[in-house]
């Protein structure tokens, strides 16, 4: 299985990718404004490459429940001039985190390879055509409403099952757009639109979005299911997103996206070890 995104080419089956996160936000759960300013982000970017991050995924507004929507210029302003540096000093791909089809087309000029869209959910194709046009990655997440909405009381008939057609529903469109298979990575959206029931079936079926054959991704960093399940405040939160890590490698996940990139790098080189010795035993 191919994955191409810009200039980047990635064949599986090969080690899971690390995802890194920057948020360029004064208002990110995880990290509270940490990376706001242009050259901490940067710097925080390179650190997480030399910590084995593979993608770096860049981005300028938050999208936690409720989030308060940010201005399009705003948002440029934030990660335009971090994409731009990062880009001019890595060699792995940058990913823009965006619902802006004109933040994607900016980022994708200033040195991105990878649209990472939570709102994939659209039904307009401005952002398809964007990354088409570009040849970039395209991360294809699924939501149920938006950052506002989508907690607003989610419901589903059979989560794993409907999220299995959004994604083949959503491919076929992206193809209508000019956007090759090769270029799309299936996000199953834990926590956008999604109870903590829905959030650990979809973990628990994981395995079951191989037959889609494209990459899958799993965020989950310190997200607030674990604390609902566990009553863990998000600092407190790595183990259960490193035992999420784990469980995904062994379903098949190849891109785990995480603020915690030396631990989770940690964390999936020993679970791809333990699984390429399975069966040595018996």
């Amino acid at each position: 299985m191919l994955l191409r995104a810009r200039q980047f080419q990635f064949t599986f089956p090969r080690p899971a990718l690390v995802m890194g996160v920057v948020n360029v936000t004064p208002d990110s759960f995880s990290d509270g404004g940490k990376f706001f300013e242009t050259s901490a982000a940067v710097e925080h970017g390179l650190k997480m490459a030399e910590d084995g991050a593979e993608i770096l995924d860049i981005g300028g507004e938050s999208t936690r429940p409720r989030a308060t929507p940010v201005p399009q210029a705003e948002e440029l302003r934030r990660v335009i001039p971090v994409i731009e540096r990062l880009a001019a000093r890595v060699k792995i791909p940058i990913s823009i985190d965006t619902m802006k089809p004109a933040v994607a087309r900016a980022a994708l000029a200033a040195g991105a390879s990878i649209v990472n869209d939570i709102a994939a959910n659209r039904t307009d194709d401005a952002m398809w055509r964007a990354v088409a046009e570009s040849g970039g990655g395209y991360v294809l997440m699924h939501m149920q409403g938006t950052p506002q909405t989508m907690q607003d009381k989610p419901a589903y008939a059979d989560v794993v099952s409907e999220v299995g057609e959004f994604f083949s529903e959503k491919i076929r469109r992206l193809g209508d757009c000019g956007i090759a298979e090769e270029q799309v990575i299936l996000d199953v959206g834990i926590g956008f639109g999604k109870t903590l029931e829905h959030n650990l079936l979809l973990l628990g079926a994981l395995r079951s979005f191989k037959k889609v054959a494209r990459p899958l991704l799993l965020g989950v960093s310190r997200k607030s299911f674990m604390g609902k399940l566990l009553g863990a405040e998000m600092a407190a939160r790595l183990p259960a997103a490193l035992a999420c890590a784990a469980l995904a490698v062994e379903s098949g996940v190849q891109i785990i996206r995480t603020h915690d990139v030396a631990e989770t790098v940690q964390a999936v080189r020993m679970t791809e070890a333990i699984l390429a010795h399975k069966g040595n035993a018996d």
